[in-house]
């Protein structure tokens, strides 16, 4: 058995509720890419040229260590989350709303949370990342794969 298997069977036993995979199939995603906009306004002192002299911040370093972990997995997991996270970087970039990008991302990453404590409530089972911090990364692999098994994709 694949570390992606082992991992996604670990998680979906505490998955099995419709109700709560449907809040996950939205929030997961939700709070993936609001931690991308609150890592994004912690700026570091390097300025990038294809950045147009914009500095380097913090989500693209993590982004780096993200996908070395997900490619250490599977492939195509990497494959698919990167692009993921390449689109939410892309509206930090482009973002110009009156609310700084992190306090968006914090608005929507906590209302997120809420729902997902919600639906583990109806599920009647803890969160799989009170057991093992992991499964914060397993659970957009774990949304993505449900999506790629519709499409046919092989993980």
């Amino acid at each position: 058995m694949s570390k992606a298997d082992r991992l996604l069977g670990e998680y979906r036993e505490s998955h099995q509720n419709e109700t709560n995979q449907f809040i996950h199939n939205i929030f997961v995603p939700l709070i993936f890419l609001s931690a991308i906009g609150m890592l994004w306004d912690i700026k570091l002192p390097i300025a990038l040229d294809f950045l147009g002299g914009d500095p380097l911040n913090v989500a693209m370093i993590v982004a780096v260590f993200v996908f070395a972990y997900y490619l250490s997995i599977s492939f195509a997991v990497a494959v698919g989350i990167m692009s993921v996270t390449a689109v939410g970087m892309i509206f930090c970039y482009l973002y110009s709303g009156s609310v700084s990008i992190w306090k968006f991302s914090l608005a929507i990453f906590a209302i997120s949370w809420v729902f997902q404590l919600v639906g583990h409530k109806i599920e009647g089972k803890k969160p799989s990342f009170f057991k093992d911090l992991e499964f914060f990364l397993v659970g957009p692999m774990w949304v993505l794969v449900k999506l790629y098994n519709k499409l046919g994709i092989k993980y």
